[in-house]
C-alpha cells in the first residue's frame, strides 16, 4: 500500500511543563517537573484531547522534565508514536527547524515538546505576524512553560520550511484553559 504525502502541514510547539528547582546543584537535564508543572501538563492534555488535537508524531526532548510533561499528556493522546530525541535538548532555533526538516513527508502533523529559547525563537521565525492577533499577542510577550503554538505551515514538504511559512492558529498557556 501507498501512503499519500499529506497536503496540510501542522506544528504543535509545546514548552515542557514548570520545573522544580528543588535540589541545588542539580543537572539541568535530570531536573523534574514541580507540583505546579504537573498539574498544568495534565491541563494541557485535557486540552489537546477536547480540542481534538491528536499529531500523528510527539518529537519529546531527552530531558527529564520533557519527558515528564509528555508522560501527562500522552494518555490523552494515547497511540500517538513518540520519538525522544536528545538532539532536541538545548536545542537553538535553527536545531529544531534543521531536525524538522528532516520529517518524513507522509507526516501531516508533529507535536514537539521542548525547551525555551530554541521553541519560542522558533515560533516567532515560523510565524512573524502572521496569524490570530491575540494569540500572536501572547506568543511575542512569553512562551511560558506548558505553553502550547498551533502552527498552520504553507509547506508541502517538510524540507521546505523556513521563516514566515507559518501561520499562528492559536498560543494557549495553562492559565488560560480555565477561562475558555
Amino acid at each position: 500500500m501507498v501512503r499519500a504525502v499529506t497536503d496540510m502541514r501542522k506544528l504543535f510547539l509545546l514548552r515542557h511543563a514548570k520545573s522544580s528547582w528543588d535540589v541545588p546543584g542539580q543537572d539541568d537535564r535530570d531536573r523534574p517537573l514541580s507540583e505546579r508543572g504537573h498539574a498544568a501538563a495534565g491541563v494541557m492534555g485535557h486540552y489537546l484531547e477536547r480540542n481534538a488535537i491528536r499529531p500523528a508524531l510527539a518529537l519529546v526532548s531527552s530531558a527529564l522534565r520533557t519527558r515528564a510533561t509528555w508522560d501527562r499528556i500522552e494518555p490523552r493522546l494515547e497511540g500517538v508514536p513518540v520519538s525522544i530525541e536528545d538532539e532536541i535538548y538545548e536545542a537553538s532555533r535553527g536545531d529544531l527547524l534543521h531536525r524538522l526538516r528532516r520529517l518524513d513527508d507522509h507526516v501531516g502533523s508533529v507535536l514537539l515538546i521542548g525547551h525555551n529559547p530554541g521553541i519560542g525563537r522558533l515560533a516567532e521565525t515560523l510565524v512573524g505576524h502572521n496569524g490570530e492577533p491575540e494569540a500572536l499577542a501572547k506568543l511575542h510577550e512569553k512562551f511560558s512553560t506548558g505553553a502550547l503554538a498551533e502552527i498552520e505551515l504553507r509547506i508541502t514538504h517538510w524540507g521546505e520550511l523556513e521563516a514566515g511559512s507559518g501561520s499562528l492558529v492559536r498560543f494557549v498557556r495553562p492559565k488560560d484553559i480555565g477561562s475558555e
